[in-house]
């Protein structure tokens, strides 16, 4: 069996998979149980000073049959005493020495809170500290979260703040809620981020109640923003890692969160920069249990590619991620139909002739139906094979081109040395 023990920024971990700060890690009793069932490590509960939380919390978004595509939560911090989360927190980790238990923090952007509170924890032997620079609601009025996380100014400084009196490692939690990820991720690293660790969720409104006019969730009647996590959120999650992992400014390793639920999921992230992974909406859908498959699929995964340590896995498709200018645009595929297994239901006629490039023909053979690509007037959308129903019935083949490679930037280089 393969390696699964990660090191991030020295947090020593059994294997990758971390409960993330969430209502799955807000409790002694709950971390232990998850620990129990496999789990490698876990965020706590994100600690502050009480706050107080509203009845009702979640909401959940279907789609075409899948419970909880998506997941909004508008439940702010812990409302345990801080005293009781310390005290539960020496308690596991003294029953559990090898597991990682990192603690989850937000404050008041003033220096004194910052190292007032990592005092505390650090005492109570946390493995490393999270600062929670993304929750987008409630405590963002406050100056908090995410308030404080779209401000790059901010990130750096109380990053720094931190630094000066952490003992343990520092992990900054960023907002996806801003428009380049690169900017807060290279602050955290300039106030002496030993990792970061993203997506935190996004801002959201599940939806609107037709009946009553309500907002989902409504509390008395009203609603308000909240953070959007869960599988609807993994592709902008994987581009967020991928982003800060390809940036050479950022030099420090990468938690991946956002909408993994199982362990394909995970080795993307790893894939594309991320030393180990957080889950949260998966193991509140369907139990700790989870991470037992999760444990058991990245094993033979590994052990199928011939990889004896899943540190390995870790970045190895960021040198395949680029910009759009740096792909070639003589590259050629098409679309082929093997009408053996087609089953004649017609969703790729219909969607390539009505929204796409209008390249796949109707035509009857031996008086059976049948569908045919015109190559010359393909262009390798994938449309097709996208919304086709049955496996293996429409393939995306490369073509060889007489061109020679070529890529947007090269095209504008030899344009404007030809203008000359």
């Amino acid at each position: 069996m393969a390696d699964l023990r990660i090191d991030l920024a020295g947090i020593k971990s059994p294997n990758p998979f971390w409960l993330a700060s969430a209502p799955p890690t807000n409790s002694g009793y709950q971390v232990q149980r998850a620990f129990e069932a496999g789990w490698g490590g876990a965020v706590w509960k994100t600690l502050g000073e009480p706050i107080l939380n509203v009845s009702s919390r979640f909401a959940a978004v279907s789609y075409n049959g899948q419970r909880v595509a998506g997941f909004n939560n508008i439940e702010l911090i812990t409302d345990r005493p801080l005293e009781v989360n310390l005290k539960e927190i020496y308690e596991t980790k003294k029953r559990y020495p090898h597991h990682a238990i990192i603690a989850s923090l937000m404050v008041e952007p003033k220096q004194e809170k910052w190292h007032e509170i990592v005092k505390r924890v650090e005492d109570v032997g946390v493995d490393g500290l999270e600062l929670n620079f993304g929750c987008p609601h409630g405590m963002a009025e406050r100056g908090m979260g995410s308030a404080s996380g779209q401000v790059p100014e901010l990130v750096e400084k109380q990053t720094y703040w931190v630094k000066e009196v952490a003992r343990t490692p520092v992990i900054v939690k960023l907002t996806p809620n801003i428009t380049d990820i690169t900017v807060t991720a290279e602050a955290a690293t300039r106030g002496g981020a030993d990792a970061i660790s993203m997506i935190n969720t996004i801002n959201s409104l599940a939806g609107v109640d037709l009946d009553t006019w309500n907002t989902i969730p409504h509390v008395a009647g009203k609603g308000a923003h909240g953070g959007y996590c869960g599988p609807a959120v993994k592709p902008i999650a994987l581009n967020m890692v991928a982003e800060c992992a390809r940036n050479p400014h950022i030099q420090v390793p990468i938690s991946g969160i956002g909408g993994i639920s199982n362990w394909q999921d995970a080795a993307e992230f790893m894939l594309m920069g991320a030393t180990g992974v957080q889950v949260c909406t998966a193991a509140m859908h369907h139990g700790f249990s989870i991470v037992e498959d999760m444990i058991d699929g990245l094993n033979h995964y590994l052990d199928d590619k011939g990889i004896a340590s899943v540190k390995e896995l870790v970045g190895r498709s960021v040198p395949r991620y680029s910009d759009w200018g740096n792909l070639d645009l003589n590259y050629k595929i098409v679309a082929e139909i093997n009408n053996d297994v087609c089953i004649n239901c017609n969703k790729c006629h219909i969607a390539c002739e009505d929204t796409s490039h209008q390249c796949i023909d109707l035509y009857t053979e031996n008086g059976q139906p049948m569908l045919k690509v015109r190559e010359e007037d393909c262009v390798g959308c994938n449309l097709c094979s996208i919304v086709c129903p049955v496996d293996g019935a429409i393939s995306m083949v490369e073509r060889q081109s007489a061109i020679a490679p070529m890529t947007w930037n090269e095209r504008q280089l030899l344009m404007n040395s030809l203008s000359k």
